[in-house]
């Protein structure tokens, strides 16, 4: 590092570098003012510190969906997304998505929508990165296994949103965003969190088929006609389909939706991926031994919860409770 050669109080890390930013700083209330003009009329406008369950003060310069998305990049919830399986438990190849690529793969195709539709971007990102968060280690298969113990079952979007994701004082719309992402679930209160639900299903309905043809479950000539007459058969041709389908439908009617020909294509991909890749035979018996695997350690830990690991000693749960299940992404 060199010092700043006029004050001394300074430091660049280049001691070449004459790169110069010139003007001066732009404040959150300032950039607020100027998203009024920029945004959609019903894009969500950022106000202040946000509407959160524990009132904060508002950041000097970053905006409260800013701070959000901030957040749940930092969070441990966002990093262990990492270790959960998107459709193969344990795979040996690390070229399969897991969560936390999935969910990196919903945002890339959320942000898009929302720059063109000039919606909050920032909204739509935090939501989308944060979805997932509620899920457990095996993606669905976790919430058969724990709606058991739970009244009214456990559902991940909920999960995420109220338990998960709790401790980091989210906007009421970041969460509302993330608890009702799934299609299953009432409507999102605003049009970001409508974006992200489409481009969740856009993301997985494509990058799992991907992900089934590099692991030889399926061809990359299985995919129906109805399907790749419509989108293509590669996935960079497919998102770009749906995305334009995306934007016609908002164009058109000012609402987010999709054009009845491509969302018909998303419904059919969808229907093709349950019937070959989540509930072919060999995935179902291994949910099922996850499922049995999860009980155990909740009827284990219910039983003596000081036997829950502790995570700062680095212990694991297979010490803590002696079970040990092996699952291949082959399966």
């Amino acid at each position: 590092m060199t010092t700043d050669l006029v004050t001394g109080e300074f430091f660049f890390a280049h001691r070449d570098s004459d790169a110069v930013v010139g003007g001066s700083l732009v404040s959150r209330a300032e950039r607020e003012a100027a998203m009024e003009a920029e945004l959609a009329p019903g894009a969500t406008r950022p106000v202040g510190a946000g509407h959160r369950a524990l009132a904060e003060e508002p950041d000097p310069y970053r905006l409260c969906f800013e701070r959000d998305l901030d957040r749940i990049k930092h969070s441990t919830a966002f990093r262990r997304l990492a270790g959960k399986c998107q459709v193969f438990i344990a795979p040996a190849d690390d070229h399969l998505r897991t969560r936390l690529t999935h969910a990196v793969e919903v945002a890339q195709v959320a942000v898009a929508v929302a720059r063109s539709a000039r919606l909050n971007v920032a909204l739509t990102e935090a939501i989308a990165l944060g979805h997932d968060c509620g899920h457990g280690p095996a993606g669905h298969a976790s919430e058969d296994a724990f709606s058991p113990y739970l009244p009214g079952g456990y559902d991940h979007a909920v999960y995420g949103a109220d338990v998960t994701l709790a401790r980091l004082n989210l906007c009421r719309e970041t969460l509302d965003g993330i608890r009702n992402h799934s299609w299953r679930r009432p409507a999102p209160s605003t049009p970001e969190g409508e974006v992200v639900s489409w481009a969740d299903r856009i993301a997985y309905v494509c990058h799992d088929f991907e992900d089934a043809v590099r692991a030889g479950i399926v061809g990359p000539d299985d995919l129906p006609d109805e399907v790749a007459d419509v989108v293509g058969a590669g996935r960079s041709h497919q998102l770009n389909a749906f995305v334009l389908a995306m934007f016609d439908a908002i164009d058109a009617t000012g609402r987010v939706g999709m054009g009845r020909r491509e969302a018909d294509a998303l419904a059919a991909f969808r229907a093709f991926d349950y019937e070959r890749i989540y509930l072919r035979p060999a995935s179902c018996d291994q949910a099922e031994r996850v499922i049995a695997l999860l009980r155990q350690l909740v009827e284990c830990f219910a039983d003596a919860p000081g036997r829950i690991p502790s995570v700062a000693a680095g212990e694991h749960c297979r010490e803590a409770c002696g079970v040990h299940f092996v699952f291949s992404h082959q399966q």
